[in-house]
């Protein structure tokens, strides 16, 4: 019995060998990663502003106050050349507040939120200047937030291709020079994966909501010069 159970056994073993060698056979494949960098000058910006309303006796008031200052808003950027077009509501929110004493809420008010999100086009122009006077001229009419602030550009496609082919070509450099410090022969390409390292669309900055301070003063904000970075990875089959 004894011999006959090493018998199976070793037979168990060769077949699970064979198996593996078939089934999971070595890929023979070398991966290369190449790196590729484009600069632009953004002509694109996106500015969040929102309007904070706190404790408002009622929930209509705090909404006709919310509405009215959203409205002058709006009006004012209407001046500054921004269209319609370009103004998009992010969020809009209508809330109770509770006070809290002695472990008991009491009812404070209502509270009411909108964030608008404003495209400020034609930067690389020139204009940098345009987004300060968008941001003021919001503050002025009755925003009390800035959220966020992010640069653009709208030929953002052919910015990423540039860079994707750079990052090809770099890796077939780096890929020829390994095969030939290592003595091997390259094949075909049998697949690929790219990483966008870095893109358009980053906010720079969140802003501090409650009442606006210095409301009307145009704050800098130069776009400078921006980077799309992409990775791509190269696997090889090895001849």
């Amino acid at each position: 019995m004894t011999l006959v159970g090493m018998v199976l056994l070793a037979g168990i073993v060769v077949v699970a060998i064979l198996r593996d060698r078939i089934v999971n056979q070595p890929q023979w494949q070398v991966q290369v990663t190449g790196q590729g960098k484009v600069s632009y000058q953004p002509d694109i910006a996106n500015v969040t502003v929102g309007v904070q309303v706190d404790k408002s006796y009622s929930a209509e008031v705090a909404l006709k106050q919310l509405n009215d200052k959203v409205n002058k808003i709006l009006a004012a950027l209407k001046i500054t050349g921004i269209g319609a077009e370009d103004i998009q509501t992010q969020n809009y929110s209508l809330y109770p507040q509770y006070d809290y004493r002695d472990n008991v809420s009491t009812l404070a008010g209502y509270s009411a939120n909108q964030q608008l999100v404003i495209k400020v086009k034609g930067l690389a122009s020139g204009n940098d200047d345009k987004v300060g006077k968008v941001v003021a001229e919001a503050t002025k009419a009755g925003a009390n937030q800035v959220t966020s602030l992010t640069f653009d550009a709208s030929n953002i496609d052919d910015l990423k291709q540039e860079a994707r082919l750079q990052a090809i070509a770099d890796a077939k450099s780096k890929a020829g020079s390994l095969a030939r410090a290592t003595g091997v022969d390259l094949g075909d390409i049998v697949g690929w994966w790219e990483n966008f390292v870095q893109a358009p669309g980053t906010p720079l900055y969140g802003g501090v909501g409650g009442e606006a301070k210095g409301a009307g003063m145009s704050p800098q904000v130069p776009s400078g010069s921006q980077e799309v970075v992409v990775e791509v990875n190269l696997s090889y089959k090895i001849k």
